[in-house]
């Protein structure tokens, strides 16, 4: 006689748990209780986006030093990547505000996820995926320019602007990014705050974002949207932006997550169990 299967640890989450097929206009409900959130002890939310300016400058700075500006490029797009994991206190103060607690700037730091390390593997897949693309960038680069050294920016920039060769690593470079971009913001965009809430796994948290996100594009790419416009706008205020712009999106990420749960015990009555 076989013997039952253990029960799975940590608990898949429950089936049919989320929403689908959200209406469009509700990416603006999102950014706007990220608004509420921000204005509630707005210090907090300030401080946070402005260490993200702060090591985002940082990282900026080393990659000079080391002679490898021609990675800055990308590694901007990269933030993109890793930024749900980066926002992780921001989602922590607007899980703390929605249950009527107060909040400090250590609680947001030392945030404490209910899934415990699987946070942390997680961020390592994002962190994988962010140097995967770092590469694809190189190799980008190498085949229309070929193993030259970098030029400097202002010799880049004409390249790119004025010649055939420039056009061409623009329009292949913006479609392989966007590939890299639509598949981190997929499996990043609801994974992290899950992993934050509930106990679960990483892939199981990823696989979940992705089939969310699948199925609700039409209010996820909206989002999407905003989330371009708000790092387009802190890149060209020299990143001075994501003080503001970083806490903001992150607060409405959250209530993003939020907007795609539902009740399981009304689910389970919905379906007759």
């Amino acid at each position: 006689m076989l013997e039952p299967l253990p029960a799975v640890e940590p608990p898949l989450p429950p089936a049919y748990s989320f929403k689908r097929d959200l209406p469009a206009g509700a990416a603006f409900g999102w950014l706007a209780a990220g608004w509420r959130d921000f204005r509630q002890n707005p210090f907090s939310s300030i401080a946070y986006g402005l260490t993200v300016f702060l090591v985002s400058v940082l990282v900026i700075w080393a990659l000079v030093a080391i002679d490898l500006p021609s990675f800055i490029f990308p590694a901007l797009s990269g933030f993109l990547v890793v930024g749900p994991l980066v926002a992780i206190g921001l989602y922590e103060k607007s899980r703390r505000h929605a249950a009527g607690e107060h909040v400090r700037l250590t609680d947001m730091v030392l945030v404490r996820p209910a899934s415990g390390a699987q946070i942390l593997f997680a961020g390592l897949l994002l962190c994988l995926l962010v140097v995967l693309w770092l590469r694809a960038a190189d190799l980008l680069y190498a085949l229309f320019f070929g193993l030259l050294p970098f030029p400097g920016f202002d010799h880049l920039i004409a390249q790119l602007l004025t010649t055939p060769r420039g056009w061409a690593l623009i329009l292949t470079g913006s479609a392989v990014g966007g590939l890299f971009a639509a598949f981190a913001m997929a499996i990043s965009l609801f994974s992290i705050p899950m992993l934050l809430s509930q106990r679960t796994d990483a892939l199981t948290a990823l696989g979940t974002s992705f089939a969310l996100t699948a199925q609700n594009l039409r209010v996820v790419l909206p989002w999407g949207i905003i989330v371009a416009i708000g790092f387009a706008v802190s890149v060209l205020t020299g990143l001075l932006g994501l003080i503001v712009i970083f806490p903001l999106l992150g607060h409405g990420t959250w209530h993003a997550f939020q907007a795609m749960r539902t009740d399981p015990e009304a689910v389970r009555q919905e379906n007759g169990s």
